[in-house]
């Protein structure tokens, strides 16, 4: 009788611990950035083409690990020639490197709803740590009664690092600001 109640409680215990799959849609999630150009004004852009899943076998999701990837030639900054010198081999090199890939390695709570997360960020090839502020803006359902789960994230990057565009800071800013929002549905 100890060995089947003893085996309940372990399954009990193991099914309460599988991690929840979420993922992206797309309808309501973006993924921008922002330059400097010339030191003078902003130039903004975002990647029109991208999927995201989100695992967390915690209700705070203080265990989740996000996985981003990019079509990298899905860049987009409303100017067809800038966007088409991005796909260049001195930019993205969208040729040879199509996707920008993030995968969080660590998430730490830094307050309520608030997280630092970490992960590899991989650029022409060149994976890199980066870290972002993270921040659960809230949960719900749809009107499919499925579970949703929305965040946001912002950081910096500095492209140079990436091997991205050799031209000097003063023409376009070597620090990179990165913006990713969306609802995650559970799977």
């Amino acid at each position: 009788m100890k060995k089947a109640v003893v085996l309940v409680l372990s399954l009990l215990a193991s099914v309460s611990s599988f991690a929840q799959t979420w993922s992206v849609d797309k309808a309501h999630a973006k993924v921008n950035f922002t330059v400097t150009h010339l030191m003078l004004s902003e130039v903004d852009g975002t990647f029109k083409s991208f999927d995201a899943k989100l695992t967390s076998s915690k209700e705070d999701f203080s265990d989740a690990v996000f996985e981003f990837t990019i079509d990298a030639k899905s860049v987009n900054t409303n100017q067809e020639n800038r966007d088409a010198h991005l796909n260049r081999a001195d930019m993205f090199d969208t040729e040879k490197y199509p996707t920008i890939t993030y995968k969080s390695t660590a998430i730490k709570p830094t307050g309520p709803k608030k997280f630092q997360l970490t992960g590899d960020l991989t650029i022409k090839g060149v994976t890199k740590p980066v870290t972002v502020d993270l921040t659960l803006v809230g949960t719900g359902q749809n009107r499919q009664g499925k579970k949703l789960v929305g965040f946001k994230a912002s950081g910096t990057i500095n492209r140079t690092a990436f091997g991205v565009g050799a031209m000097p800071a003063a023409v376009v800013s070597e620090e990179v600001e990165l913006r990713a929002s969306g609802e995650f549905v559970a799977n």
